[in-house]
């Protein structure tokens, strides 16, 4: 919901929708600056930009449990730890509970934050994926404080997933 600024009109701040049905953002408080000249079209334009982004993070997790039958799982988490989009295949049982799941996330967004400080040297890390004694885990950063998650088979092949990936997330 688009609300005029009380200190300056145009800036706008964005809060979320009262209904589930209309957009949601995940947005508590988003402030947009509107030049003069801008008519109210390309202010819809860009709010429809900002919707649309948050929305393809629910779709990115369905193609990807597309890709290969053997995908548990895909989701984006942030920087709690919880997952905010996608989710395990039907039919797949989980193996660690929510908590440990979530405990898990920050695990690996902690160890994406030591790449990151690295990266002045090393380049951006694009991936990592770790193979355990019944799945394979696969991380990929989403901006700064998101990470998507991809849980595989053991017997996945994980070089074919991970090449998909990369050329979804680009």
């Amino acid at each position: 919901m688009l609300a005029p600024s009380n200190t300056n009109p145009h800036v706008f701040l964005i809060r979320p929708f009262a209904s589930s049905d209309e957009f949601n953002l995940n947005i508590l408080l988003f402030k947009v600056r509107i030049l003069p000249a801008l008519d109210n079209k390309t202010l819809i334009s860009y709010f429809l930009i900002l919707y649309n982004t948050n929305m393809d993070f629910d779709i990115l997790c369905k193609d990807i449990l597309s890709l290969d039958s053997k995908i548990r799982f895909a989701g984006v988490c942030d920087d709690s730890g919880a997952i905010k989009y996608g989710g395990q295949r039907e039919g797949v049982t989980n193996l660690l509970s929510p908590d440990e799941t979530r405990r898990s996330n920050l695990q690996a967004l902690a160890r994406w934050a030591l790449r990151s400080s690295l990266s002045s040297k090393i380049g951006r890390g694009k991936y990592a994926m770790t193979e355990y004694q019944k799945i394979k885990r696969m991380t990929f950063p989403l901006g700064q404080d998101q990470l998507l998650l991809v849980t595989t088979e053991v017997d996945a092949d994980h070089d074919k997933i991970i090449k998909n990936i990369l050329g979804m997330v680009k």
